[in-house]
């Protein structure tokens, strides 16, 4: 148990490292724009179906479970609000994150994990060149921004699937949804939402560059950091998912007792 504990703590130092490796690259030799262009457009049109049909069918299980509590209470007015509210504060973010780490992800630590055993890497230096700046550096700027609008829109989206599924499955339409989105919805709870959203992005392309970066092994390797990219990032979203829900309570008490 202790030799585990150790392990994921030397697992976490070496990721930090690696993410301050990037940044300190970013600084001081930033990489050119055009490699970042094509990884931004490469991620978000592999991945915008996937998010957008995630996105919404959240909004829709939410919006339906929401429906079968209030209706108890004759609330369906604060349908939209409450739906809306868990949707963008807690379980949009967490959810949509799961799905990019399982496709972009995977897909990256597969990537850059099959050009290190190959001695693609290798060959980069070879050259004079610094593989975190000419293949690393895009890859993770790349995911961060792609990654953070594909979670915003998929919250969006789900707005759109609790609206369609409160009309359908509790009649309730479109303009009585949202008319007390605003009022449940305060702005403080959508920022937080797009914070763990930048957190997510963030964590995903940290891991899934390092795992890649980091593969040894052969093919048989290239699987191992395909599944360890995939357990890792859903277990740090949860943990950071939690830290920042605490984190955005806290502030929004305080801003509540400041006004």
């Amino acid at each position: 148990m202790f030799k585990k504990l150790m392990a994921i703590i030397n697992e976490l130092g070496a990721e930090v490292l690696f993410l301050k490796e990037i940044l300190k690259t970013l600084i001081k030799t930033p990489c050119q724009p055009r490699l970042v262009y094509e990884q931004i457009w490469d991620v978000t049109m592999e991945s915008l179906p996937t998010t957008a049909m995630a996105g919404f069918f959240v909004g829709a299980i939410m919006t339906i479970q929401f429906t079968m509590q209030m209706n108890e209470f004759g609330a369906l007015g604060y349908l939209g609000g409450l739906a809306t509210s868990g949707t963008i504060r807690e379980v949009g973010p967490l959810l949509i994150a799961f799905m990019l780490s399982g496709k972009v992800g995977a897909f990256t630590s597969a990537e850059l994990g099959t050009m290190r055993v190959t001695e693609q890497i290798d060959a980069i230096r070879c050259l004079g060149a610094n593989p975190i700046q000419e293949i690393i550096l895009p890859r993770f700027l790349g995911i961060v921004i792609s990654a953070f609008f594909l979670l915003a829109a998929g919250l969006l989206m789900s707005v759109f699937g609790g609206m369609f599924l409160g009309s359908v499955f509790a009649g309730v339409n479109p303009e009585e949804y949202l008319r007390h989105v605003p009022t449940i919805l305060a702005w403080p709870s959508v920022v937080g939402g797009l914070v763990k959203c930048f957190c997510f992005a963030a964590l995903l392309a940290t891991i899934c560059t390092y795992k890649g970066y980091t593969t040894t092994g052969g093919a048989k390797g290239v699987g191992r950091s395909v599944v360890s990219t995939a357990v890792s990032t859903m277990v740090c979203i949860v943990v950071f998912d939690w830290l920042t829900s605490h984190l955005s309570e806290v502030l929004l008490r305080i801003i509540q007792e400041a006004s």
